[in-house]
């Protein structure tokens, strides 16, 4: 992704706080909605090309009483999380009565599965719906989401002659953006540094004297990369590119499983949003990151190997 676009998608979900959220929520606690609002629009234009095919797998399977149903639907969605709601966010900006649009919204957030609802509950977004509909913004917020001057989908959007509109946006380019938000806030804040996030290039240089030393020493095969106190996450996706860029230099062929703990729970969540959003099918357990190192089962104990 070209530096420009990546300004202009930054700028825009940026502009949002100040066209929507001033005179609702202090400067500070802007966060507490463009964070989760931006997961909650990636993912959902992710699974918009999907959409109708889970809501067809999910009726087949309330009919045949099958009750755990995540593991299907997200099959069906090629995903590592899918939304089994009747709705997509853009359904959701044309009602007019307040309290409908809450129903939905909230009905539209229980459809996510069980990875994205435990994002929500760190981000403690359900508590911001109250304000935003007391406030009659939340329709106005979930509109700018889904403007069509910006995709943030893994799809182009085409013209009318075929020509690409608006360039698909990867998942790495999606989590460079969330990182970018996550230092704008960060200093909006005045946090104090390496309280929530640490500049990338102090990161990069970290990485730097971890693995120049031994870059000589890679060899084919699986690394498993730990942070104790990951953060925002930022450590854990930097060292794993570092590492990818080492072996490519030295002709080795690596995969790189990520380990992370995080105790505060809103930069726990920044981290695992973070994580999803570059595609990574990581899971919980008791504020850590675990994939399986032979299989990549992303369900510990699940998979056999643990």
């Amino acid at each position: 992704m070209d530096q420009r676009l990546h300004n202009q998608i930054v700028n825009f979900i940026w502009s949002i706080a100040d066209d929507c959220l001033r005179d609702v929520y202090v400067r500070g606690k802007y966060r507490d909605v463009i964070l989760p609002m931006t997961v909650i629009r990636r993912l959902d234009a992710v699974l918009e090309p999907t959409k109708d095919a889970v809501l067809q797998m999910k009726a087949s399977l309330d009919n045949a009483g099958v009750i755990n149903q995540t593991a299907a639907l997200c099959n069906v969605a090629g995903q590592a999380f899918c939304n089994s709601s009747p709705f997509k966010l853009k359904d959701l900006k044309s009602r007019a009565k307040q309290q409908q649009l809450k129903a939905d919204f909230i009905a539209y957030l229980d459809g996510f599965s069980p990875n994205v609802q435990e994002i929500l509950e760190k981000f403690k977004f359900r508590n911001q719906i109250d304000t935003m509909i007391e406030a009659d913004i939340l329709g106005a917020v979930i509109e700018k989401y889904v403007s069509p001057t910006i995709n943030l989908s893994t799809e182009p959007v085409l013209d009318d002659n075929g020509e690409v509109k608006l360039p698909a946006l990867d998942n790495h380019s999606m989590g460079v953006i969330f990182e970018e938000l996550i230092r704008k806030f960060s200093e909006e804040n005045n946090e104090e540094a390496g309280e929530h996030f640490t500049p990338r290039d102090v990161v990069e240089l970290m990485a730097d004297i971890a693995f120049l030393p031994v870059a000589d020493k890679i060899t084919d095969g699986s690394y498993l990369v730990y942070d104790g106190a990951c953060g925002t996450g930022g450590m854990l996706t930097i060292a794993e590119e570092r590492l990818q860029q080492l072996a490519a230099e030295h002709n080795k062929e690596i995969s790189i499983n990520l380990f992370g703990q995080e105790i505060n729970p809103e930069t726990y969540a920044i981290t695992k949003a973070d994580m999803l959003l570059k595609g990574e099918g990581l899971q919980n357990r008791k504020g850590c990151f675990w994939k399986c190192p032979e299989c990549g089962e992303a369900d510990h104990g699940n998979c056999g190997h643990s």
